[in-house]
């Protein structure tokens, strides 16, 4: 059964910003797996990213979080679609950052870098891989071995009378700069008949292994070769794979445009008894003077960084050997001849120096002028023509197509069109930059602070005229941390005015005091009624139901001298617990009196409320119910509402043409969700989908970003 890709972003409780440096990690890797250099980002993991289809960014440049928790209710698509969320740190220039180092190279010294390059050039001209390709970056099939260098280098070729039994792989379709390449090493024994293959392995052009396998020699083995093939007659002995097989499922797993990649890959292939006429052989790609070649081992070590046919283990791996020709090849593609003589793999071998090995390749990465490349010409390597549309004007350094005048729904017919052949795309969507304006911005932070001050606050009511309002402040108490508590004196009888910290402990407060005895008095506990809590209910409702939500569930009551260690201790017999988080108070770094619980199961959700709320019908001063705030928020909630009481107010004679402003944002904002949405559906099954609002730093402050994840399944729904 194949297995589904699936992110495991632990971010429950997280209030840490995720930078664009780490989001373009993450993409790297999702788009590139272990190959050139990406690595799998430790704050979001990929599990089965082999099975990833593509990958699909889309930017819209002038949102940022404010607009999303803002507009809540008119993204329907988006909050429903993607499962998890973060903060994403502002970015002055975001599409540099997501472009990678290259787009991010200052102008002065990406022009220092190529006055270096013209005084190394005349020193580079007699090396040997510069006379063989020359100066410039060349595609694929520029390193494809012609006839007549395979004649030269005795690969087997169709017509030659020694090949004449030999199969051949099929692959006869024309290669191009986007054919795949898979690398090939087999592991042979001296038989009666010569050369036999007795190990095969094959990977492709990300390093998965596509074929490992023993092959059982035709002829009776004379000498096994362990010291080089590590084959030994009892490895060999229950195998019952022959020759014909192997070849068999090379034809089958090769597609017909196919490149084979290997070192001294004509051995392997007469050993495999097959012809295959398009090859890149790193013996002769990383050329000498002479007709000398390199060894893979000291290729690896000095061009990779890495440690093959190490002394101490018996025998090669013919899959490490295979992986580690295949790297060498994307190596030079993506650097080109240039930067690979600019290694001076002579003079190392020479020096038989591997710290100086170590030293030069270092400097390939880090020097202004020898810059890694960015993962989108990476991809170009691989065969991976990315998809990058947009209408924002960018910088020069930027790769993506733009053109101001088009519309998101162009845009989007573009995208549409280009989903089913690219694997990786960025596309921009855009509000118009006449959307947004320092004032219409500085209102919406005004109105989205009220909001959240309103959804904080509740009234309870009426007390007895004597009452004790430490009391009436400890049983809300229980329901979350409070902000505030204010007695109100213009009512006849006395009212409490108290505001929450978290929306969970205000909700709670309504479910659980409204109607109930509170210091002596049968009290009514409502919101204030303001034009910002009119669409309260549905908000609330709206955000249990929120995917990210799911799973979740609010604890309030706790005492803060308790530890994770201690509430771990506490609900270890609820059933399917998967994260705990307690958070901290962002001023004094205390524990707080509530946590957040996430279950694998809703029905273990469910059953973790009926528990712990039980358990309060029994005297327990513990309250739950379900999530509201994604899980990153609740930070951001607490600075808003903290900052909301320094807003200055509008400008009455500025408040019409804001608010249709505001309106008419709110209608483009509903067709940038049905947009994605469209798009989303569009994408192959197992597909990574990243939106971002990049956030940005505005007269108005800095405004915090935020991305949403999810991988499609075949539904079109969030895969986990």
């Amino acid at each position: 059964q194949e297995k589904s890709p699936c992110l495991s972003a632990s971010l429950l409780g997280e209030d840490s910003e995720i930078s664009p440096e780490q989001l373009y990690e993450l993409l790297k890797y999702a788009a590139l797996g272990r190959s050139h250099s990406a690595a799998q980002p430790s704050w979001c993991r990929i599990r089965h990213q082999t099975h990833l289809a593509g990958v699909m960014v889309v930017i819209v440049p002038e949102m940022s979080q404010l607009y999303f928790y803002k507009y809540y209710l008119q993204f329907k698509h988006l909050r429903k679609l993607f499962q998890h969320r973060f903060t994403l740190a502002p970015s002055t220039d975001f599409l540099a950052s997501l472009y990678g180092e290259r787009a991010n190279m200052k102008p002065q010294k990406a022009a220092q870098g190529i006055l270096l390059g013209l005084s190394e050039r005349s020193d580079l001209r007699c090396d040997p891989i510069i006379q063989k390709y020359g100066l410039k970056k060349r595609g694929i099939t520029s390193y494809i071995l012609n006839s007549e260098e395979l004649v030269k280098n005795d690969y087997p070729m169709k017509g030659f009378p020694k090949c004449s039994h030999y199969v051949h792989t099929g692959c006869d379709q024309q290669r191009t700069d986007r054919s795949p390449l898979f690398g090939l090493d087999c592991e042979m024994c001296l038989t009666a008949k010569g050369n036999e293959v007795a190990h095969i392995s094959l990977v492709d052009s990300q390093g998965r292994c596509l074929l490992n396998e023993l092959v059982k020699p035709q002829g009776s083995v004379v000498n096994y070769r362990t010291k080089f093939s590590g084959i030994t007659r009892e490895m060999l002995l229950p195998v019952k794979t022959q020759l014909s097989d192997i070849q068999t499922k090379l034809k089958k797993i090769l597609p017909r445009d196919a490149v084979l990649v290997g070192h001294s890959l004509n051995n392997d292939l007469h050993c495999l008894e097959m012809i295959h006429p398009s090859v890149i052989d790193t013996s002769l790609l990383y050329a000498r003077s002479e007709g000398r070649r390199f060894k893979l081992k000291f290729l690896a070590k000095a061009v990779l960084g890495k440690e093959i046919q190490c002394e101490d283990v018996v025998g090669h791996d013919p899959g490490e050997d295979a992986r580690a020709a295949l790297e060498l090849a994307q190596f030079f593609i993506e650097q080109g001849p240039e930067k690979v003589a600019k290694l001076n793999l002579e003079k190392l071998l020479d020096d038989k120096s591997e710290k100086k090995g170590q030293r030069v390749q270092q400097e390939l990465n880090e020097s202004p002028h020898l810059s890694k490349p960015c993962f989108l010409e990476c991809l170009k390597v691989t065969g991976q023509e990315p998809l990058l549309l947009g209408r924002q004007e960018l910088d020069s350094s930027s790769p993506c197509q733009s053109n101001p005048s088009a519309s998101n729904k162009q845009i989007l017919q573009k995208a549409l069109e280009g989903v089913p052949v690219s694997t990786f795309g960025i596309v921009q969507f855009s509000l118009g930059p006449e959307t947004i304006s320092s004032q219409l911005l500085a209102e919406l932070r005004r109105k989205m602070g009220s909001k959240l001050t309103d959804m904080l606050t509740v009234y309870a009511g009426p007390f007895e005229a004597k009452f004790c309002l430490k009391s009436v402040e400890q049983e809300f108490g229980r329901c979350g941390p409070i902000r505030s508590v204010t007695l109100l004196t213009e009512t006849y009888q006395p009212y409490v005015c108290i505001q929450y910290e978290v929306l969970e402990a205000a909700q709670l407060a309504l479910e659980t005091l409204n109607g109930a005895e509170v210091a002596g008095s049968c009290i009514k506990v409502q919101r204030p009624v303001t034009a910002t809590t009119l669409d309260c209910d549905d908000l609330i409702k709206e955000l249990e139901l929120d995917v990210e939500n799911q799973g979740v569930i609010y604890v309030a009551g706790l005492e803060t001298s308790l530890t994770e260690e201690d509430l771990e201790e506490e609900f270890s017999q609820l059933k399917d617990l998967e994260t705990l988080f307690l958070p901290k108070d962002p001023q004094t770094g205390k524990h707080r009196n509530f946590c957040f619980l996430r279950f694998r199961t809703v029905q273990s959700t469910e059953d973790a409320l009926e528990v712990i709320n039980g358990r309060s019908m029994e005297g327990s001063r513990l309250r739950s119910r379900k999530a509201l705030a994604p899980s990153h928020l609740w930070r951001w909630i607490w600075q808003m509402n903290h900052s909301s009481g320094k807003r200055k107010k509008m400008n009455n004679k500025k408040k019409p043409q804001l608010l249709d402003c505001e309106q008419n944002l709110r209608k483009k904002v509903a067709k940038l969700d049905k947009c994605i949405k469209k798009l989303y559906r569009s994408l192959q099954h197992n597909t990574l989908c990243v939106v971002v609002f990049p956030g940005w730093i505005s007269g108005c402050g800095s405004q915090p970003g935020l991305g949403l994840m999810a991988i499609k399944d075949d539904r079109g729904r969030s895969a986990c």
